[in-house]
């Protein structure tokens, strides 16, 4: 008999509810209105630059984006220097960096592509020379300043108080829904990740699938970068390497195989919000990073053993 399948994407969603009931009962005002919003806002950042590593995870071949981090720091310094108050400004400056992040993450699937180079070892590779670029751009000075358009609409609450940056979140979240439903990358992308020999032989272009995944990875790091600079005003050298690993926890939490193939935006959206919580509940009660760390680690194992079978979710 089979066993019943359990949607990783609900188990997520009651994980958070969950979390923040205990936030509530341990901490008062944990679960207020403007809290509750604080706690959107933060998942909101680590969302979107989960959104490229969702892809890329979905692509399958042991692909994880390891340059996410580097990517994000790079987008949001592009965007501070070449930004100005003016809307055109600003516009012009995103623009210029989510080109940057385009290339680079073509870089990386080009590297894998036709040079076999590893995913992790690539990306890895490509974050150091990010991080070069990075103090080419700056010459160790970070100057500059973050654009009225960007800090309003992350910032600022457009209707009953949620956050632009929320809102901002689910328009990338519908985004990555038609993209992976109902386009055809979309359903090339699942076929490379569950059988990479399979999409070869019924058509696909595997090569051109993953160059266009790793640079939509770096695309959405970039803006992910932006929209960080948005909430801070400020960069800095390391602003984006938070986020590199929580970005893939986030991806797996929401329940995308790191084998490939089965996943969707949807569990990551849900997955960031459990991090978010987790964190936020874990800083509420004073632990260290150190305990930090062990809770991301202990959550991921425990919810891999429930519907982290990955042959049974395949079939």
């Amino acid at each position: 008999m089979k066993r019943p399948r359990v949607d990783p994407v609900l188990i997520a969603l009651l994980l958070a509810a969950g979390l923040f009931a205990l936030g509530s009962l341990l901490q008062p005002g944990f679960g207020s209105y403007d809290q509750a919003m604080n706690i959107l806002r933060l998942a909101a950042f680590l969302g979107i630059v989960a959104a490229g590593q969702t892809l890329v995870i979905i692509s399958g071949g042991e692909g994880i984006d390891l340059s996410v981090g580097a990517v994000v720091t790079l987008g949001a310094i592009l965007v501070f220097r070449l930004g100005t108050g003016e809307a055109g400004g600003a516009l012009l400056a995103l623009a210029i960096a989510l080109g940057v992040g385009l290339l680079i993450g073509a870089a990386n699937g080009l590297g894998i592509t036709l040079l076999k180079i590893p995913p992790l070892v690539m990306t890895l590779g490509m974050a150091g020379v990010v991080q070069g670029l990075i103090l080419v751009v700056t010459r160790g000075e970070l100057r500059g300043e973050t654009p009225d358009l960007l800090a309003g609409l992350v910032s600022g609450s457009l209707a009953f108080g949620i956050p632009g940056v929320v809102l901002v979140w689910a328009a990338l979240g519908l985004l990555m829904w038609l993209l992976l439903w109902r386009t055809p990358y979309g359903r090339q992308l699942f076929a490379v990740g569950a059988n990479r020999t399979t999409a070869r032989l019924s058509g696909v272009r595997v090569p051109a699938v993953v160059v266009a995944t790793y640079a939509l990875s770096g695309m959405l790091a970039a803006l992910g970068g932006a929209i960080l600079l948005g909430y801070t005003r400020q960069v800095f050298l390391n602003l984006g390497d938070p986020y590199t690993l929580p970005s893939v926890a986030a991806v797996v939490v929401g329940g995308t195989l790191l084998a490939g193939g089965v996943g969707s935006y949807a569990g990551t959206m849900a997955g960031a919000l459990v991090l978010t919580l987790l964190t936020s509940l874990l800083t509420a009660l004073d632990l260290p990073e150190s305990a930090r760390q062990i809770v991301y680690g202990l959550t991921l194992l425990a919810l891999l053993s429930l519907y982290g079978r990955q042959r049974a979710l395949r079939e």
